[in-house]
């Protein structure tokens, strides 16, 4: 027999390996916990936002409106934001704002940001959802969401959860150079 035992086409030192790193994700997944936005993030969901932004782009005036009046511009005009808590610090959000009555669009899935020293942990997927679940709920059919095909691990992201390219896009940003759609 030689040094490796064989289980449904895989070594040993595979299957060892595979269960390790999902010991590992069940537990910095346990570690990240998705709240409802309140007050005491605020300061979270700029930088968040901010840091992400400046490391391709520069900010938007638009973008410095809604990043400084969270309430103003999302919250109280019906949408909700999320944050991701890693061991209770706030690493991540993801707002879902609703979109005027004359859009085609029930929501928007905008400013997705996680902190670079814990990306890769499916953070911005579970937001992702958290957004989608809550839109769902509200009765929305139809979410959209504008990015930039720079950003190739959320674009990849977003097709996995289904959502699909535009053909035509009218960007809010100057950065934003795709526009996709969710059927919910």
């Amino acid at each position: 027999m030689g040094s490796y035992c064989r289980l449904a086409g895989s070594t040993w030192p595979q299957i060892i390996l595979e269960r390790v790193r999902s010991i590992k994700e069940e537990r910095e997944r346990s570690e990240v916990e998705i709240v409802a936005y309140r007050a005491e993030y605020k300061k979270a969901f700029y930088e968040l936002n901010r840091k992400w932004i400046e490391l391709y782009w520069e900010l938007e005036p638009h973008d410095i409106e809604v990043m400084e009046n969270p309430g103003k511009y999302i919250l109280d005009k019906g949408g909700y934001i999320f944050v991701a808590l890693y061991n209770g610090f706030p690493v991540g959000v993801c707002a879902l704002c609703l979109m005027p009555e004359e859009s085609p669009y029930d929501f928007e899935l905008a400013k997705l940001a996680v902190n670079n020293s814990i990306q890769r942990k499916g953070i911005g997927r579970r937001l992702c959802e958290a957004v989608i679940n809550k839109a769902r709920e509200l009765g929305g059919e139809k979410l959209f969401l504008e990015s930039n095909t720079r950003l190739k691990p959320a674009i990849a992201l977003y097709r996995k959860l289904g959502f699909k390219e535009l053909p035509e896009y009218h960007p809010a940003y100057a950065r934003g150079d795709i526009q996709m759609e969710l059927s919910l």
